[in-house]
């Protein structure tokens, strides 16, 4: 029966092309709230009983395509779903700036795509078979890229689109290499399941690695990155926030699918999983700190939560291949707790980040300033967000976090010299991130929300709606409900863990780890609180008087120059990774003979070394020898004719001599 609702919605998707523009958002939200209605109870069913849930989808290809859900699809249904929830919500208040500028079919459009979006993000973790895998694959990336260009009066924002779709487009190549080539081999089942009879007789990690970067190019793992960073700021900012919470996990899911088949020569798989994760997360967060753009920001942290993710799977492969069971429970529990903690923190950055654009027209963190005091609630989210981001507890982020650590620090005696030296590293680089990471939203909070504000922008902001604020909420108490109490997500989580082989006694180790997480955030808090009433009883005793801040005896005529911006709070780092940041100025050098100096603008503004050197010089170099081709194109029928004449006989001559 839900299965033929689920089909009732898909079809009904076409009624919003029909409506007045006034009820489309409404027509949308409810059929979100259905399919996440009937996606739910598949995902919470396959949960409760342990096991896989079969559902008889449509005709294809001769035979009825299935709708297979694990414990794995279904932690990644509640995900997606969670996000989407969210999303359709925040959607009613962001787009009202636009209702009048767009028509009544782009309108329509767009809530369309938005849709269709959810429900091939559903899709791809509930199909097996790897055609109809693939064309759902590809249904994402089209809905995808339509969000992405919703602003298509922007040049750059077509530009930024086509690029986005190019790049899937070469993911969606490198997966159908990789189905083929198994099939191929083995002539097995064209599919997930048919995977595991090639990597049972083959050396698995060549195949592995043409799935990766299939997967990791959606993902962004560094150097496959390169579209993420503008698609994100490009898109709305609910578009954003969902791309970013759980559409780049899509590339995450099919890595864990390859390795659901794999069972021996793990180890060299697992390094290299941990090597490319380690990589995007320390770039990922460097990249980050260097942006002014407050969205391109938070898309690099994505980047370098993606490589959070990766490192705790990454240790849990290495875990099982080594025979360290205890370091493949908690690392996969982990990274996989780390996706559904990063789809709510993120996502809630995104939306406040959104909210701020709406209200100031503007991402330039340089130009903000002082929002704390206009929007109190917007900061005091986006302040919840960083924090959980950073990892701090007693936080979301701090869980999954933590988990990764616990397993380093317990596999330590039970590794050899090698392994050891692996852990000890990733122990270490994942402090350098979580210590960057705290470095960048500290800079980020206080520039927007702290001090005074640095331009006009900002004078004529207020708070958001409330309908912008309630996914503020419902996040919120998700980051916070995982911080204090994570234990009740260990049901699901140990069943997910099992699916890979591990032993049950390893995983039943983390509800101790949990439980003690949850008895010190609640030690934590209580001192938090006394704290806040030995201030206030303080407080009571005393008059409290405001003033503007001290000048060193200087007279302040404008308060915004006394203050650190973005750049200058980033400086040092700046200086210390030059080579990675690629953070170049623009200014003129005052001259000794200049006496009385004129106005200068001093501007900074980076580049992605990679999209530099991978992309964008070869691109070049390209379209440099196509325009010297391009002498050929002279416009005259006399020269073309010549061109064929010529042709034919260089047909001729090579038939000839008998070299074709």
């Amino acid at each position: 029966m839900t299965i033929i609702l689920f089909k009732i919605v898909i079809i009904f998707a076409l009624v919003l092309f029909m409506l007045p523009k006034q009820y489309q958002y409404y027509l949308g939200l409810v059929l979100h709230i259905a399919i996440i209605s009937i996606s739910s109870s598949w995902a919470i069913n396959a949960l409760a009983i342990s096991s896989k849930v079969t559902l008889p989808f449509i005709p294809f290809l001769g035979n009825i395509l299935s709708i297979e859900i694990d414990q794995l699809s279904a932690f990644f249904i509640l995900v997606i779903n969670m996000t989407m929830l969210t999303g359709i919500i925040y959607a009613k208040g962001y787009l009202q700036a636009y209702f009048h500028k767009k028509s009544k079919t782009e309108m329509a459009w767009h809530f369309f795509n938005f849709l269709w979006l959810h429900i091939s993000m559903l899709l791809v973790v509930s199909l097996r078979d790897a055609i109809a895998f693939l064309m759902i694959w590809e249904v994402m990336s089209l809905s995808s890229f339509f969000l992405v260009i919703f602003e298509t009066e922007k040049k750059e924002t077509i530009s930024i689109g086509i690029k986005y779709l190019i790049q899937m487009h070469i993911g969606v190549i490198f997966l159908m290499v990789a189905f083929i080539f198994a099939y191929v081999q083995t002539g097995a089942a064209f599919s997930f399941n048919g995977l595991s009879i090639y990597f049972a007789s083959h050396n698995p990690f060549g195949l592995f690695l043409i799935f990766f970067i299939g997967f990791g190019i959606k993902a962004g793992f560094i150097p496959l990155h390169s579209w993420l960073p503008h698609a994100h700021p490009a898109a709305p900012s609910h578009v954003s926030a969902v791309m970013s919470g759980v559409m780049i996990k899509m590339g995450i899911y099919g890595i864990l699918r390859v390795l659901m088949s794999i069972h021996h020569d793990l180890f060299n798989i697992g390094l290299f999983i941990l090597i490319m994760s380690l990589i995007s997360g320390l770039l990922g967060v460097s990249m980050a700190i260097v942006q002014h753009d407050v969205k391109k920001l938070l898309a690099y942290h994505s980047i370098e939560n993606i490589g959070i993710i990766g490192i705790g799977i990454g240790l849990g492969v290495i875990g099982i291949a080594e025979d360290i069971p205890v370091l493949a429970a908690l690392g996969f529990a982990g990274g996989i707790l780390h996706i559904l903690n990063h789809s709510l923190f993120k996502s809630l950055l995104f939306y406040t980040a959104g909210s701020v654009y709406k209200q100031t027209h503007t991402r330039n963190i340089e130009e903000l300033g002082g929002l704390i005091k206009k929007m109190p609630k917007t900061a005091l989210f986006f302040l919840l967000g960083a924090l959980a981001i950073s990892g701090l507890p007693p936080f979301n982020g701090f869980i999954s976090e933590f988990l990764i650590y616990s397993g380093i620090f317990k596999s330590l005696h039970s590794a050899n010299l090698f392994t050891d030296i692996v852990l000890m590293f990733s122990f270490t680089s994942l402090a350098i991130i979580g210590g960057l990471a705290l470095f960048c939203f500290t800079k980020v909070f206080s520039v927007i929300f702290l001090g005074t504000a640095r331009s006009s922008k900002v004078e004529h902001a207020t708070e958001v709606e409330s309908s912008m604020l309630i996914p503020d909420f419902i996040i919120g108490f998700m980051i916070v409900l995982i911080g204090f109490v994570p234990v009740i997500f260990m049901q699901p989580l140990s069943q997910i863990i099992g699916l890979f082989s591990i032993k049950m006694g390893a995983i039943q180790q983390i509800i101790p780890i949990l439980n003690n997480i949850s008895i010190s955030s609640g030690i934590f808090i209580m001192l938090i609180g006394l704290l806040w009433i030995l201030r206030t009883w303080q407080q009571k005793r005393h008059t409290i008087k405001q003033n503007t801040t001290w000048a060193c005896a200087c007279k302040v005529t404008n308060p915004a120059e006394h203050q650190y911006t973005a750049t200058s709070y980033a400086n040092n780092f700046k200086q210390l990774s030059s080579k990675v940041v690629n953070v170049k100025k623009d200014f003129k050098d005052f001259d000794e003979t200049e006496i009385f100096p004129k106005a200068r603008k001093f501007e900074t503004h980076s580049s992605d070394v990679f999209e530099d050197n991978l992309i964008t010089a070869p691109t070049n170099k390209i379209l440099i020898w196509f325009e010297k081709i391009a002498v050929l194109q002279t416009g005259k029928i006399q020269h073309y004719l010549l061109y064929a004449l010529l042709f034919l006989v260089l047909i001729y001559l090579l038939t000839h001599f008998n070299l074709i």
